[in-house]
């Protein structure tokens, strides 16, 4: 028996409070972690809703300013624009509330702050200058990474950033917020989390518990997500289903992204191509790509699909049954937009970070495949 690779896992200070009407429990957690004056950022549609007015009565005096103008990609200005109302409205915190992208503008919003103050967390121990408190809606996973992504709307692409401090400090998965998502939404983003557990798997820096966590999250992933489209009212499919996502956003903490989130990540920015259709849309390929490289990874796939075959197929298998497109091409994406993404690869760290390396031609040939 070879040996174990070396490896080193990274536990961050979180809380996460699981269960319906978990939602009510926000004044504590404010006591818990100091905020007095907390600025939620969500999307106009959300802070509309009968969900947005809960959560705003939950929050009650601590509610000190709003920000509901979150886009998907989260637009540079669109983060300009927020840290100048955390300065305006002298706030202590943050809560997002919504999918992926109120989620990564919370943690992007942490982040230039501390870069402003001087005081970027370097460590685990370091505490944010910004607490920050997610609430997710969809099932991306964003609410338990300390990174996110951001576009230029000038030049169309989206980069990460991150670091310790910008993990949100509590998550609040309140499974009854989830019940006004659309089916269609669901679909995408469960894919989404899929795609987190699937990376990790194969993932050069992933820590034994990171891929364990991994695949007991596609197991219950693959389950969940169907019924949820199904029945959108299911709130036991729509708990277990954001079980199923906190695992794939547990999983991120520890192990890196390869070719299937870089190309969706180039995608995004260069398209405006939804983040998690991307994701349901390029996954299989990015399995067959990466087959030969990682056995042992394919394998843990094989067995959290239930002992399918072919992994590949069984993944579009469950997108035709969540009814999602299988090609780029339905979705907006013309030939030009492969060739940008493909020069661009060669500069996307998680493509770099891919257990198999990944030349502009190889690129190129997964869009191909996928369009």
């Amino acid at each position: 028996m070879p040996s174990p690779r070396p490896w080193t896992h990274t536990g961050y200070a979180q809380r996460l409070i699981f269960g319906e009407g978990a939602v009510a429990q926000m004044p504590a957690i404010f006591k818990e972690i100091g905020v007095r004056r907390a600025m939620l950022v969500t999307t106009p549609g959300r802070r509309a809703s009968d969900d947005g007015e809960r959560l705003v009565k939950a929050l009650g005096g601590a509610l000190a300013s709003t920000f509901a103008e979150v886009s998907s990609h989260v637009p540079a200005p669109t983060v300009q624009a927020a840290l100048r109302q955390v300065r305006r409205d002298a706030v202590d915190g943050i809560v997002s509330f919504g999918g992926g992208s109120c989620a990564d503008l919370g943690k992007a919003v942490g982040f230039f702050l501390e870069q402003e103050q001087g005081v970027p967390g370097a460590s685990y121990t370091d505490r944010p200058a910004l607490p920050h408190v997610a609430v997710p809606t969809t099932y991306s996973g964003a609410e338990l990474t300390p990174f996110f992504g951001m576009t230029d709307p000038h030049s169309r692409r989206k980069q990460g950033a991150g670091g310790p401090t910008c993990a949100p400090l509590a998550v609040v998965y309140d499974p009854a917020l989830t019940l006004a998502t659309p089916a269609r939404v669901s679909a995408e983003t469960g894919m989404n989390a899929l795609a987190h557990c699937v990376e990790i798997l194969w993932s050069r820096t992933a820590t034994p518990e990171a891929m364990a966590i991994a695949e007991a999250g596609i197991r219950i992933i693959a389950e969940a997500l169907p019924a949820v489209v199904a029945d959108p009212s299911d709130l036991g499919a729509r708990g277990r289903m954001l079980e199923g996502a906190a695992l794939g956003g547990r999983c991120l903490q520890n192990g890196s992204m390869g070719i299937h989130h870089g190309l969706c990540q180039l995608l995004g920015g260069r398209t405006g191509i939804a983040h998690g259709l991307a994701n349901a849309i390029v996954l299989p390929h990015a399995v067959r790509f990466n087959a030969d490289a990682v056995p042992e990874a394919i394998d843990a796939l094989r067995r959290a699909l239930g002992g399918v075959a072919d992994p590949a197929r069984a993944i579009e298998d469950l997108t035709d049954r969540l009814g999602l497109p299988r090609g780029l091409s339905e979705c907006g994406v013309l030939p030009d937009d492969l060739d940008a993404v493909a020069r661009q690869s060669q500069g996307n760290g998680n493509i770099q970070a891919n257990p198999k390396p990944v030349s502009e031609a190889d690129a190129r040939a997964v869009l191909e495949e996928a369009f």
